[in-house]
């Protein structure tokens, strides 16, 4: 395997491939457990690709027959199923909260992270436009000339960001403010972390 690096704000870091993969899976169950779509992570999943390409290279000068080739192959699925799995949970929220996608993209500051690739804005715009087409060509032409129209942005619910989520913290982090789940509470302090890798569950919307 070869080193591969990830440009990140226009600056770019030297991975292993085997950091290249664990970020992969970090952003595989982020993406997975957080109940909003979160920001994009297109140049992870080109140099991914990159190395999947390049593990299929060294696989075809493996002798066949040579254990070493089954065992590189099912590093190979592993790392096409982390990434499909990712690409697919994308899909689904974009599906799910589209218009709310699409707005939240286009009300981003200059300079924030993208929440969407380009490939996802355009699939996104698509799937908007589909269904505008398939809900009038269906239910809404046939009624009254008020009701000829829908407002997405309503019809279409928005992530619960006041779901649970789990999370994982890796370093001990101290002095982590909560906030409170109604006006009744207060807002307390609360220290995460002290055992390598513990986990919490706590309110999406206050981490």
């Amino acid at each position: 395997m070869s080193d591969h690096s990830e440009l990140s704000g226009g600056e770019e870091e030297l991975m292993t491939p085997a950091e290249l993969i664990s970020r992969l899976e970090e952003a595989w169950l982020n993406e997975k457990f957080s109940p909003e779509l979160l920001e994009n992570k297109s140049e992870l999943v080109e140099c991914v690709m990159e190395q999947l390409t390049h593990m299929e290279e060294n696989l075809q000068r493996v002798r066949k027959g040579d254990l070493k080739a089954s065992v590189h192959r099912m590093e190979i699925d592993r790392i096409r199923f982390v990434l499909s799995s990712f690409l697919r949970s994308r899909l689904k929220k974009i599906e799910k909260f589209f218009p709310h996608v699409l707005e939240k993209e286009k009300s981003r500051a200059d300079g924030d992270p993208s929440f969407l690739s380009p490939e996802e804005f355009a699939f996104a715009k698509e799937y908007l436009a589909n269904t505008e087409v398939y809900l009038r060509a269906v239910a809404l032409k046939h009624m009254p000339p008020n009701l000829q129209s829908v407002d997405m942005m309503k019809a279409v619910p928005e992530p619960c960001l006041d779901s649970f989520v789990f999370l994982r913290v890796k370093e001990k982090q101290e002095n982590i403010l909560v906030e409170p789940e109604t006006d009744e509470q207060r807002e307390y302090v609360e220290d995460l972390g002290g055992i390598p890798e513990s986990w919490v569950n706590l309110p999406s919307a206050k981490t």
